[in-house]
């Protein structure tokens, strides 16, 4: 029998599905018609894979079947921003503020560390009754304030630092012999030996949590933020053998091994939503955290250049490759299929959506949210969307070289327009690899997107809260201690989900 929040939910659900099919029938459907409508969400976010990272974007090397299907029923964001380096989008996911301005200006030396006092997104979610699980990488402090488990979420199985293995720079020591397999997670307050390879493990448990959520009724906010396909570039044997027999190096096999395991267990994700008849309530979004990695390799002994979907840059880098990245939002029913959004959006725009999807009241006293809410464009593409600045910075820079760094690294970009390093200017409406620089022929261009940067990053200085802390030396990481804390006094107990999902039309190798 359904609880009564459920029946409650269901109603929402269905009166407002009734008004965008009336209103649609019309030719318009106003944004409001989502708001509250309360469904799950389950956020599939992965690590340094990037536009020409799948085959629906024209990787022609990858099989990866479950996600082009995916993509093939999504509304998908076509100018799809993000930052340059994984702990910085990951903070503008969890804030709603570009990463300068809460504090995280790196991905190491404390500088990954999200400022204490936002209100985070699972916070929101949580005060509008959702459930809220993180499964994967956190990247935003590992010391206990920061913990993901003290910002909002109530099921967490993470490993620390910014990957699995960085044991000098915080995760748990034993995973620098056994890279992404039979890792030693956190899972909630205690330290576990999980089995496996870290991507299915990630999806094996939030399946799990996602069973029990529907078993209950209660709507939940389920974050699979995966380590992977970033390095090492290790994935199991059956994965990496097909790219290996085609001759290329078992760098490139290992990625794209990595790769094609996302994707059969994304297929394993819409199997389970679609058996437990809940894909007409659950917004399913697939994302990447920034540009590739591994832009090059060898095939059969040869350099070669790895499909960047015609982009110039990955990962760490100012340029289109390290921040345009793809957005896919999967609503069955709700949202169209095979619709592309062009407009220009953000990580920022993430938040907004998500509260208001939620039905979340925020509190007056938070930090200032810097993005848009996407009802309007998930309901109809063509909605007005004002043109925009979006700022970016790759930071990393050395301790006491910041305001040397300030237009290294950095880029202004407009639904036209992408100025990089201050000074080189790309039309981006008819030159998406940035080939030719511009500038000379639109000086006002430049000068107005140099003001623009400059008045930003004023702004932002006062806020980086992390600039100037000392070194952690490797044994004295938070989550190294907590280790050898709890094995000298209790050990590290065996974990592993419940249940194993499986894929009945095909296994989960290749």
């Amino acid at each position: 029998m359904l609880r009564t929040t459920t029946l409650v939910n269901q109603i929402i659900l269905i009166t407002n599905l009734a008004l965008v099919i009336v209103i649609a029938s019309a030719g318009t459907v106003p944004a409001q018609t989502l708001e509250g409508s309360r469904p799950n969400i389950v956020f599939v976010l992965t690590d340094d894979q990037g536009m020409g990272d799948l085959a629906c974007m024209g990787n022609t090397v990858l099989q990866t079947p479950h996600i082009d299907r995916f993509y093939q029923q999504s509304t998908r964001l076509t100018d799809f921003q993000v930052s340059p380096t994984c702990a910085p989008t990951r903070s503008a996911l969890m804030s709603g503020r570009p990463p300068f301005k809460v504090g995280v200006t790196h991905t190491i030396r404390q500088r990954e560390r999200m400022a204490l006092d936002v209100y985070t997104l699972p916070q929101a979610l949580q005060s509008a009754g959702y459930a809220t699980g993180l499964f994967g990488k956190w990247h935003l402090g590992d010391e206990p304030a920061y913990l993901p488990q003290n910002r909002g979420f109530d099921e967490v199985l993470m490993h620390g630092a910014g990957g699995i293995g960085q044991t000098n720079l915080g995760d748990f020591p034993p995973n620098k012999d056994n890279v992404y397999f039979d890792n030693v997670l956190l899972h909630n307050d205690t330290i576990v030996q999980t089995k496996g390879f870290c991507t299915d493990l990630f999806f094996q448990a939030a399946l799990n949590w996602i069973k029990q959520q529907t078993d209950t009724g209660k709507p939940y906010f389920a974050y699979i933020a995966l380590n992977a396909p970033h390095a090492p570039l290790v994935a199991p044997d059956q994965y990496m053998q097909r790219f290996l027999d085609l001759g290329y190096d078992s760098g490139t096999a290992g990625r794209y091994g990595m790769i094609e395991n996302i994707d059969d267990n994304v297929g394993l994700l819409m199997q389970q939503l679609a058996d437990w008849k809940t894909l007409d309530n659950t917004l399913v979004i697939f994302m990447t955290d920034n540009g590739a990695t591994h832009l090059s390799g060898k095939l059969n002994g040869q350099r070669v250049k790895h499909y960047n979907f015609g982009m110039n840059g990955g990962k760490n880098s100012p340029h289109e490759g390290g921040t345009h990245v793809p957005a896919f939002f999967r609503w069955k029913g709700v949202l169209s299929e095979g619709v592309d959004v062009d407009a220009l959006i953000t990580h920022l725009d993430i938040f907004p959506t998500f509260a208001e999807l939620a039905g979340a009241k925020l509190p007056e006293k938070m930090q200032p949210l810097d993005g848009r809410s996407l009802l309007p464009l998930l309901i109809n593409p063509n909605a007005d969307w004002p043109n925009r600045e979006l700022f970016v910075h790759c930071g990393r820079w050395d301790d006491g070289n910041r305001e040397q760094e300030k237009y290294n690294k950095c880029a202004v970009r407009t639904e036209r327009w992408r100025l990089v390093n201050h000074s080189e200017l790309f039309d981006i409406s008819v030159d998406p690899g940035e080939t030719t620089d511009v500038a000379a022929a639109n000086p006002e261009v430049v000068s107005q997107l140099q003001k623009a940067y400059d008045r930003w990053w004023d702004s932002a200085v006062p806020l980086m809260v992390n600039e100037g802390l000392p070194k952690v030396k490797p044994d004295d990481q938070p989550l190294v201690k907590r280790y050898e804390q709890q094995r000298h006094e209790r050990g590290i107990p065996e974990w592993e989900p419940a249940e194993r999902f499986v894929m009945r039309d095909q296994t989960l190798t290749k």
